[in-house]
């Protein structure tokens, strides 16, 4: 029996380490489009943009590794399923697993434009950082985590930053309203504007860019801009193969697609979670592992792998943010330590009177608590 991976980031090297742990002795191809080595991204909106720093995932596992490759689409071949390549090559083996991640958006009149930036890969933090060597005023679109954590880099190294966002409450989405104010009055706290309530219209400039202009009206003067108003799934690709593509390759609880041996994992896939009652899509790396762990059992015909709940953290301004557990709108929050005006605090999410999630800043020690204590909470409180 043989595998391949389409796809060489996080998702897709977890999924042959944990094969490996398994016991899995058999051949592994893994195509990757970038020409780099597997590499943690996490870093790359934090340390990286400070200076180099050791990214690798680790070696090569035993597998066969296909980098600066494409995939062009999804092959049916006599051994199983297969990846068309940009050059006809068919790599095929009796399982495939998607793990081709996400592309970072962009918006209209930014491509081609120096001084523009995305970040998704070690290329484009590279880029970032140079810019912030040399950048006096920098403006940032989108006040999600990814854009806060560049702003904190920018603001530490005495860029003027500005970070623009449509929403009228930044990260509400992610933490609810409540915490996710408490988060945007970090950016206030560090001398970083943020402009709320509005978008981008235009980018000015003529080879470079020189300034962003608002829907108000009102004109940022900039010497860089970051975008980071999330990432769409790459599966572009493989949408004439006959899987179910709806915001990413739709899987059932244990990674596999409607068609028998694909599987898809990672920022790519959008997987039923038993917890939600429904199918979502996560763009966090502890998604990305959890499912290469659910992948790897289904393949090797051993039990389903439990799931742990969504985890995260972000470090802004010096402060560590994390988040573990399943957030619905309804449900309520309390402060089980300190309160939004204290250094550190510690607040539950609960729902039915149990407690669902947990988000703390600085308290590591009591964020842990509360969330290997939802972790064994029974299942069925997530979906009440």
């Amino acid at each position: 029996m043989s595998v391949v991976v389409a796809g060489a980031s996080l998702a897709g090297f977890s999924l042959v380490r944990d094969l490996r742990e398994r016991g899995y002795g058999g051949e592994i191809t893994v195509v990757g489009d970038e020409i780099h080595p597997p590499y943690d991204r996490p870093p790359l909106s934090k340390e990286f943009l400070h200076g180099e720093v050791d990214l690798a995932l680790g070696d090569d596992l035993g597998a066969h590794w296909m980098l600066g490759r494409r995939a062009v689409g999804i092959s049916s071949t006599a051994i199983g399923p297969g990846v068309t390549l940009d050059d006809g090559t068919v790599v095929a083996g009796r399982s495939l697993v998607l793990a081709t991640g996400a592309r970072a958006r962009t918006l209209p009149g930014a491509r081609g434009l120096g001084g523009v930036h995305t970040l998704r890969t070690i290329d484009d933090a590279r880029a970032i950082r140079t810019a912030l060597r040399t950048a006096r005023r920098m403006v940032i679109i989108g006040a999600g985590l990814i854009g806060a954590e560049i702003a904190s880099t920018a603001a530490t190294l005495g860029v003027q930053v500005t970070i623009v966002e449509l929403a009228a409450d930044p990260l509400s989405g992610v933490f609810g309203p409540r915490l996710g104010a408490l988060c945007a009055d970090l950016h206030a706290a560090n001398g970083v504007q943020l402009r709320t309530g509005v978008a981008v219209t235009e980018f000015l400039g003529g080879e470079r860019v020189s300034a962003v202009r608002l829907t108000d009206g009102g004109l940022l003067p900039a010497d860089a801009v970051v975008i980071g108003i999330g990432a769409t799934p790459n599966t572009e690709w493989a949408q004439d193969s006959g899987l179910r593509i709806d915001n990413g390759f739709v899987t059932d609880s244990r990674c596999r697609t409607a068609i028998p041996g694909i599987y898809a994992i990672g920022d790519c896939a959008r997987a039923f979670q038993d917890a939600l009652g429904t199918h979502h899509r996560s763009e966090h790396w502890s998604n990305a592992t959890a499912q290469a762990r659910v992948a790897a059992a289904a393949i090797v015909g051993e039990p389903a792998a439990n799931v742990p709940n969504t985890y995260f953290w972000s470090r802004q301004y010096g402060r560590m943010i994390q988040f573990a557990g399943h957030r619905l709108p309804g449900d309520a929050v309390r402060f089980v330590d300190g309160d939004p005006t204290t250094p550190s605090c510690t607040a539950l999410y609960e729902r039915a009177g149990e407690p669902v999630a947990v988000f703390a800043i600085d308290n590591a020690r009591l964020f842990t608590r509360y969330r290997k204590q939802i972790e064994r909470r029974p299942a069925a409180i997530a979906t009440l």
